[in-house]
């Protein structure tokens, strides 16, 4: 693939399998408005050609040569790598986290599909860490739907939000991946969820999935009728920015917390920095997650049976098609191509 030009299907090498690695067979990718930035030219560190794709799950065929470093897996010892063998597996993109679970390494930490390969393949090596068993209650298809907006959820929401039952959420622009996982995590874990969307259709399909309200922020006055559905809100998790901020501020409860995981919509022009004072809220930002965000996210995931709402499933040779898709903003949930 070159920058802004047609994705291309074409018959490359397997890759190779390094010391601590372990070569996958995929059966299902899925795809991230990352892979379409890329596409177009629009993310950093670019390098073409490359194969797209963070989101994969499959079945591991072979192991490189033990005792190099990672070898071990997670358990420490080389046996347990091997058990990996024919194994369903989750892959989990985010490489190279770094040793401090607050924050990923500045410097070494990259995101499978750039500048790796990724798994808009047929096979894709990736370290044995990165590996986590797939619950049998999910197809490939919904597997792979998981990982990379799963995790930017679950981080934003458990680890950064410290979402408790009970409590009060907001969850913006309903109808993209990371929203939907943060519904789906928010109901199961027994919070009041309210949701905002530009389409009332989404609105509707995120109260059939649990929401308990929600708003169509293209309607005048959203703002105060979503206080006077819920009231204030103990955590609002946001990936727009934009102008929005401010009105968010006003929608958090004195010691709120608002978890940004994204500015699709830019930066605010200005910020009234007296309602973050004033009521001492807690604005944190977020992104993907480290090892064991992802590990307890599919634990999360297999204990509450949740399913990946999947959009639609493009076969591989539609893969331009299913960039489209994406590119249009209109799904509800995730594109998948079955590899």
């Amino acid at each position: 693939m070159a920058s802004n030009s047609p994705l291309e299907l074409r018959d490359v090498a397997e890759p190779a399998v390094g010391p601590g690695q372990a070569l996958v067979r995929v059966h299902a990718a899925a795809l991230n408005h990352r892979d379409v930035w890329i596409q177009k030219g629009q993310y950093a560190g670019l390098k073409y050609p490359i194969i797209p794709g963070s989101d994969g799950a499959g079945v591991v065929e072979a192991l490189g040569v033990a005792g190099g470093p990672g070898a071990a897996g997670a358990s420490g010892h080389a046996g347990f790598a091997a058990e990996w063998i024919g194994k369903e597996v989750i892959i989990d993109p985010a490489l190279n986290w770094g040793h401090e679970p607050g924050f990923q390494d500045p410097v070494d930490f990259r995101i499978l599909g750039l500048p790796d390969n990724g798994t808009l393949a047929e096979y894709v090596a990736v370290p044995v860490g990165n590996l986590v068993a797939k619950s049998a209650h999910l197809t490939f298809a919904e597997a792979a739907a998981l990982p990379l907006a799963g995790v930017t959820a679950w981080r934003a929401l458990m680890t950064r939000g410290r979402l408790q039952a009970g409590e009060r959420v907001l969850i913006t622009g309903i109808g993209g991946g990371v929203a939907l996982f943060a519904l789906q995590y928010a109901v199961a874990l027994g919070a009041r969820v309210y949701v905002s969307s530009g389409s009332d259709e989404k609105l509707a399909r995120a109260r059939e999935m649990g929401a308990v309200g929600g708003v169509n922020y293209k309607t005048p006055g959203w703002v105060e009728g979503l206080k006077g559905q819920a009231g204030p809100f103990d955590v609002i998790v946001d990936g727009a920015g934009g102008d929005g901020v401010n009105e968010l501020l006003d929608l958090a409860t004195p010691g709120g917390r608002l978890v940004f995981y994204g500015a699709t919509r830019g930066n605010p022009s200005s910020v009234v920095w007296r309602r973050v004072f004033w009521k001492q809220l807690n604005v944190l930002g977020s992104t993907m997650g480290d090892p064991e965000d992802f590990a307890e996210m599919v634990e999360f995931v297999r204990q509450h049976r949740i399913r990946p709402v999947v959009d639609r499933v493009f076969a591989m040779a539609e893969g331009e098609a299913a960039f489209r898709h994406i590119d249009e903003a209109a799904q509800f949930g995730k594109i998948v191509i079955q590899i």
